[in-house]
């Protein structure tokens, strides 16, 4: 009787297991597809504007942020943080712009559904691990970097010039984001 629950307890986690590496593969194609869906509408903003040089600025984006020196976990944490972060700058005003709002609406469907995805894989890895996002120095050179956008968009009355800044470092983040979501899922 011992035997046959042991074998039942090896079944099932050899099972948990492969439907987990199943899952991520799954989640890895609709991570990496939504990222890319982001990126094409952000590029859909217009951007261009010649009068706008003088806004060139460096929100110095944190170095230690180089996607192969984190773990799984840590790395979906990063991506989420980011993804929340570029989702509250585009809820700021941005009506200077003239920005199209549908693709706006579009960006956070996507944000949000890459949000909710990387939430519930998180939930299933944090069973696991101590690992405490939180207190973490990674995600406060996260926050402090999306602040000094904040910031600048605030000191700049979010001007369309600003935001067109803003649009062209986010669209920088989006490769990071594609960076990471290798890491994550690689072999």
């Amino acid at each position: 009787m011992a035997n046959g629950s042991i074998v039942q307890m090896a079944l099932l986690l050899c099972f948990s297991t492969t439907a987990l590496s199943m899952s991520y593969d799954v989640l890895q194609f609709q991570q990496r597809g939504s990222i890319s869906a982001c990126w094409t509408l952000i590029k859909q903003l217009n951007g261009t504007g010649h009068s706008c040089l003088q806004n060139t600025i460096d929100f110095k984006f944190p170095q230690e942020i180089q996607p192969q020196k984190f773990q799984k976990k840590e790395a979906m944490l990063v991506i989420h943080e980011m993804l929340q972060q570029i989702f509250d700058l585009f809820t700021r005003n941005f009506s200077s712009t003239g920005w199209n709002e549908t693709i706006i609406e579009k960006l956070f469907g996507e944000l949000n559904w890459q949000m909710d995805h990387l939430e519930a894989a998180l939930v299933e890895i944090e069973k696991e691990d101590t690992f405490t996002w939180e207190k973490s120095t990674t995600r406060q050179l996260l926050q402090d970097y999306y602040s000094r956008i904040g910031k600048y968009l605030e000191t700049k009355l979010y001007s369309r010039c600003a935001w067109i800044e803003v649009r062209r470092h986010i669209l920088k983040n989006f490769s990071v984001l594609d960076k990471l979501i290798d890491l994550i899922f690689k072999n």
